[in-house]
């Protein structure tokens, strides 16, 4: 950009080059296919934040992405009694406005070991402590426009105990077969996308064709 200034002694006009540092943009940031040219926070609360990109898209054209960006990451737990039974949590769910029959499930927050994150979960939920513990699998959650992941683990050698649930959960427990649950899955009862992978994971490593 050239700027005209008029000299002090001749009135007449010279012409000025300026810096270029007030005119430039961040260069864009590949993802993919995709680049990124600006993202800015639209909104942000304790447990999550939301991003408005401005994007090229794969095929070049310009576009925007919303990106839900979550502070913690998902765990759930696959409670297994001795005699096969697998504890369930129901509560009802404030962004669905419906009950929903649930594995023990939570958030444990990025810094946090996600065992930990699970056992905690496991226990303010249920009561239930675990003697042992293995990982089924992780996986991401809406990850067209969230960046949420989560953990699933499998635990056995239960205790039980006193629950510790958090002021926003009114939680029911109960105790239910694999098949009865699988049941329930397939008639639409139990919707929950985590409580479906675990299930069906540990159902799928029970039939010998576990793929954790």
């Amino acid at each position: 950009m050239r700027v005209y200034r008029p000299t002090p002694r001749s009135g007449s006009a010279t012409v000025t080059p300026m810096s270029h540092h007030d005119d430039e943009t961040p260069a864009p940031v590949p993802v993919g296919p995709w680049r990124r040219r600006t993202r800015r926070t639209a909104y942000e609360n304790p447990w999550i934040s939301v991003a408005h990109d401005e994007v090229d898209r794969p095929d070049g054209s310009p576009g925007i992405y919303g990106v839900v960006r979550f502070r913690n990451a998902a765990v759930g737990v696959v409670a297994v009694a001795d005699d096969g039974r697998i504890l369930l949590v129901g509560q009802h769910r404030y962004t669905l406005d419906e009950y929903s029959w649930e594995i023990p499930e939570g958030g444990s927050p990025l810094a946090e070991d996600e065992l930990d994150g699970a056992r905690r979960e496991l226990r303010e939920e249920t009561g239930h402590e675990a003697a042992t513990w293995r990982r089924l699998a992780r996986m991401t959650l809406s990850n067209s426009v969230t960046d949420e992941r989560g953990v699933l683990f499998l635990a056995t050698g239960l205790v039980a105990g006193e629950p510790e649930p958090e002021p926003s959960e009114d939680l029911a427990v109960r105790w239910a077969t694999v098949d009865e649950i699988l049941a329930e899955i397939a008639d639409g009862t139990i919707h929950d996308v985590i409580t479906i992978a675990a299930i069906g994971l540990y159902a799928a490593g029970q039939r010998g064709t576990s793929i954790a």
